[in-house]
């Protein structure tokens, strides 16, 4: 089993609450895309927290991290999929860094298991 949690432009966010569509991140079509420079700044920093690119494939660019706790990340041109192991240590580090990313203001932080968001504030 794994946790997830992702992290979104802000303007994401504010659609999914506008259109109230239990099949919403199903459809890419909902998610507002990363600018380029987004992209790469996202890609960077997740670069700086020790993720290391371990595939890039026409999902995104795939992410492991060397201590399993961090779980893995896949950045895609619209989101960031984290995926955290089952352990209460890999939920709350994973958790933790997708919190920081939202520090800029442009990210929201959406956790799947509990249905709820998180921007910084």
């Amino acid at each position: 089993m794994s946790y997830d949690i992702s992290l979104y432009r802000i303007e994401t966010k504010a659609k999914q609450q506008a259109i109230p569509d239990e099949g919403f991140f199903e459809n890419t079509e909902n998610l507002v895309p990363f600018t380029a420079a987004q992209f790469d700044a996202l890609k960077e920093r997740l670069l700086s927290y020790g993720y290391m690119l371990s595939d890039e494939n026409s999902y995104g660019l795939h992410f492991n991290h060397p201590d399993e706790d961090y779980g893995t990340a896949l950045l895609t041109k619209a989101a960031v999929y984290f995926t955290a192991g089952w352990s209460k240590d890999s939920i709350f580090e994973v958790g933790m860094t997708v919190s920081e990313f939202t520090d800029s203001g442009e990210y929201a932080k959406y956790d799947v298991q509990q249905g709820e968001w998180e921007t910084w504030e």
